[in-house]
């Protein structure tokens, strides 16, 4: 039904009949504004609009205003069809402006809100207490860190720095953009009774990494006896886990115990991950068990609290007996095969996980990276590249540095510095990387550059990076210069030597031929020498013949690894070079009577994406005939052209 007033109606029936029709339109509207918020979708509230317009009601402002509130407040809402209705709108007053940008702050869209604002007020309408809450709380960082200093002005202008949710909404827009200083003056300025303030401060500490902010502020918050939510608890823990504050975990522990809070689901997924960080996985174990309900990240966190404490068999347990699984456990117990050195494992649940039609993430591709570099496996290795990028998989700095130590790995120099120059983003691990791995191959004096450009650039190296610089001086036979560096670690950067770096000392001078200088420094260390170091001038000692330091060093390995074969059988080396075979044939007797044998080693070959592991002497490999075939092939062809192998220290490693 469609109602209009007549033009000239002054007679006093008149009156009272533009009364009834007023009367009975504002019935009707009533009815309509009844009828959409009914709606329960969009598709619904879309038909409503349509009879509005049908019916003659379209232009009425309050079925407008409706029609815009329903479609920016509502879940399912359309901000297309709300901005279809604004313009078309005569009538705007601050709710409807308030109303557009509470929709923008709920679909956070970037910058539409602060845009609609200045539209607001250009045309003449100035914000309430109502406006900035919408606005402030609808930005993101990019947008917050442009403009959150003049929206704090604007704020101050129109007199609202006073009101609570306004303050809230400013502590939030700093926190966004990493400005805690700032969101942490507007906190202290306003009343602290009111915890969901604490809570935007925590989060923002947590966001920025800052957590030993966090530990502070909620110790405070005690002493100003707020008492804090499960929000509250759940931001803490986050601060716990990434702490490892066994103490504090406790007393967080303790709100849920004491004063019979109902944890919920996040709150206890929070707990056993808080615990499992702290290395208690007794307690996260007991809260797992007792858990109602148990969701993904449940499972997914004890998972985890087992890989961290290194107890791999409880942790595939878990993972076994998980009902679902997603990316995040499949990369938790990928990673844990990978740290306790099972590289063709963790591949290996890499193609399981694939199998299970889970989408592996940038985390998951810097495991299987990861293993591919351990295990030489060059071609698995580009593989993943190649899925990274078919995939559109995030391909950020941390995946071009594992992308970076896998081709060097595998011996692909150029293919390793290709990666580093198409790197938008370089950290200070990209520039490590590229310095050890050109070390490592045999790049010496380019590792060195590198360095030099490293610090030009003012890049703060760190312990890793000398590393590869003291390496790289080993490698080229750089003494002086690699004492040079050695020196300034402390002098230039500050960074202490640690057992490492001696040993790197010790081999440059014992490769150099330096032995007897190559002792003085493992004398005059400020720690005790392992038996990696001492093995290092053992080995020099067979390579320069000095017997007596062999001895000595042999003797201090001991010390440390009674049953380390490997020393004898070096021993036995230094003796056969010297020609001192009484002694050799002595020390062969005493590793007899003993039951000494050392450990053979062994070596790796990548074959159509399968890793195959071969020791001396094995016949275990199914093409085992095939492989011995070929063998002796090429050592005929080898002795063809000349070759003749050097056998004076062949019986001693496996007699």
């Amino acid at each position: 039904m469609i109602l209009r007033l007549p033009l000239r109606l002054k007679s006093p029936k008149a009156s009272t009949l533009r009364l009834f029709i007023s009367t009975m339109a504002e019935s009707v509207s009533r009815d309509y504004t009844c009828l959409i918020d009914a709606c329960k979708t969009m598709d619904q509230l879309k038909q409503m609009h349509s009879l509005c317009i049908t019916t003659g009601m379209g232009s009425d402002p309050r079925i407008q205003k409706k029609l815009l509130v329903c479609c920016c407040s509502r879940r399912g809402g359309e901000m297309g069809h709300a901005c279809k209705l604004f313009d078309r709108m005569h009538e705007r007053d601050l709710v409807v402006w308030n109303t557009m940008i509470k929709g923008w702050s709920k679909v956070g869209c970037d910058g539409k809100g602060v845009t609609l604002y200045m539209t607001m007020l250009k045309n003449g309408v100035m914000p309430d207490y109502y406006t900035f809450p919408f606005l402030l709380n609808g930005l993101n960082r990019d947008c917050a860190s442009d403009c959150c200093r003049q929206l704090h002005c604007h704020v101050v202008k129109f007199g609202f720095e006073s009101n609570v949710y306004v303050q809230n909404g400013i502590v939030y827009m700093y926190s966004l953009c990493g400005l805690m200083d700032m969101a942490r003056r507007v906190f202290d300025m306003r009343s602290k009774d009111d915890v969901f303030a604490w809570n935007l401060m925590l989060s923002g500490y947590n966001r920025m990494n800052q957590y030993e902010e966090s530990r502070a502020l909620f110790l405070e918050m005690e002493v100003n006896m707020v008492f804090p939510t499960r929000v509250t608890l759940v931001l803490i823990l986050a601060a716990c886990s990434k702490l490892r504050d066994k103490d504090l975990c406790r007393r967080v522990h303790g709100y849920v115990k004491e004063c019979k809070m109902e944890p919920g689901l996040k709150l206890e997924n929070a707990l056993i991950n808080a615990y499992a960080a702290c290395n208690e996985m007794d307690v996260a174990e007991g809260i797992f068990k007792s858990m109602k309900i148990r969701d993904v990240i449940s499972w997914t966190s004890i998972v985890k609290g087992f890989v961290e404490t290194g107890n791999l068999e409880l942790a595939r347990t878990y993972f076994d007996q998980m009902p679902e699984r997603d990316n995040v456990s499949w990369t938790a117990i990928i990673d844990g095969y990978l740290r306790a050195g099972f590289f063709k494992e963790s591949l290996e649940l890499f193609r399981q996980m694939q199998s299970s039609g889970i989408k592996p993430d940038e985390y998951t591709m810097v495991s299987v990276i990861t293993a591919c570099s351990h295990l030489g496996a060059l071609e698995i290795g580009e593989w993943a590249k190649t899925y990274i990028d078919r995939y559109k998989i995030k391909n950020d700095v941390v995946v071009g540095n594992a992308l970076i130590d896998m081709y060097f790995k595998c011996g692909c120099v150029s293919k390793a510095q290709k990666i580093f120059n198409d790197m938008i983003r370089k950290d200070k691990f990209t520039w490590t990387a590229m310095v050890v791995g050109l070390a490592n191959n045999g790049h010496g004096e380019e590792a060195l550059k590198f360095f030099s450009q490293m610090v030009v650039k003012s890049i703060q190296p760190d312990e890793i990076t000398y590393l590869g610089v003291l390496s790289a001086c080993s490698h080229t036979g750089m003494v002086d210069q690699g004492r040079n560096f050695f020196a300034k670690m402390t002098s230039e950067h500050g960074i202490e030597p640690r057992l490492v770096h001696y040993g790197c000392m010790v081999d440059l001078l014992s490769r150099a031929g330096m032995v007897k200088e190559a002792y003085e420094v493992i004398l005059n260390m400020p720690m005790n020498p392992n038996s990696i170091i001492w093995g290092t001038l053992l080995s020099a000692c067979r390579v320069h013949k000095d017997t007596q330091l062999a001895e000595l060093a042999a003797e201090k390995i001991l010390q440390l690894e009674q049953e380390n074969g490997a020393v004898y059988t070096l021993l036995c080396n230094t003796y056969a070079a010297c020609g001192r075979w009484e002694d050799l044939r002595g020390l062969r007797r005493k590793m007899m009577e003993r039951g000494i044998k050392k450990k053979p080693g062994f070596s790796s070959i990548e074959v159509d994406g399968f890793i195959h592991e071969f020791v001396a002497g094995d016949r275990t490999h199914l093409q085992a005939d095939d492989i011995y075939m070929e063998l002796e092939e090429m050592t005929h062809e080898l002795k063809l052209a000349g070759y003749l192998p050097d056998t004076t220290e062949a019986l001693l490693e496996y007699g």
